[in-house]
């Protein structure tokens, strides 16, 4: 079965090109212009993976408050801003939001094809854990790869797909340095450094959010990071 894609852009030409090469690529794609229409279609079924932009209409952010609202309704379905803006207060925005990647307009359609196929092998990576793998414990960090579940001290961490594989490939070794690529490449992104750093500091203001003295992730300066050993 085809996996399903909703795409919301308010530019009916752009909209309706990226609908048409996404499409062309086997992909099902469900289109909408503005916020509203699609916060009432996701209310009534969930897509597999959502593009927005982030001026809709009327709304010049309202792609921010979408992406809100989605990921509080998941945790799971990633979720993917493609958006002329491009200054780093927008980009660290999505990214605070839940979003798990950021793309600007110019950006190549087999580039962007290369993320959405990304993004869906994280998630069913997420679906089919290896069995021998399926739980991950270091001291107060649980990681249940069969549930898709993080938990500090018991308490559920609400991580995105991008954070929670982040979080999995500091944690399966603790103590070693993960640079930059490493943790692409184990989270399945492609993004420059300051994305990555965006991350990392998300995800830290998350189990912060449970325990205020939380500082299991190590920056190594030069190098990368780390969980604490």
């Amino acid at each position: 079965m085809a996996k399903r894609i909703a795409l919301v852009e308010d530019d009916a030409a752009i909209r309706a090109n990226y609908a048409e090469a996404i499409k062309r690529h086997g992909y099902e794609v469900a289109t909408y212009a503005t916020r509203p229409e699609a916060s009432a279609a996701f209310k009534l079924r969930l897509p597999e993976l959502a593009i927005i932009d982030i001026g809709l209409g009327q709304e010049p952010d309202g792609g921010f408050t979408l992406c809100r609202e989605l990921r509080a309704a998941s945790a799971t379905v990633p979720i993917l801003f493609l958006t002329a803006r491009d200054s780093d207060f927008d980009v660290v925005s999505g990214l605070r939001l839940g979003a798990d990647d950021y793309l600007t307009k110019d950006i190549s359609l087999p580039h962007l094809l290369a993320r959405i196929a990304a993004l869906f092998r994280r998630a069913d990576l997420a679906k089919e854990p290896q069995a021998a793998d399926e739980l991950i414990e270091r001291g107060p960090l649980t990681l249940d790869m069969k549930r898709f579940l993080a938990l500090w001290h018991g308490q559920e961490v609400d991580l995105t797909l991008t954070e929670f594989w982040m979080v999995h490939a500091l944690a399966k070794f603790p103590g070693h340095v993960k640079n930059r690529d490493q943790l692409m490449g184990d989270a399945k992104i492609v993004v420059d450094d300051g994305t990555i750093t965006s991350h990392i500091k998300r995800i830290r203001r998350k189990f912060a959010a449970l325990d205020p003295g939380f500082e299991a992730i190590d920056t190594v300066y030069g190098m990368g990071y780390r969980w604490r050993a």
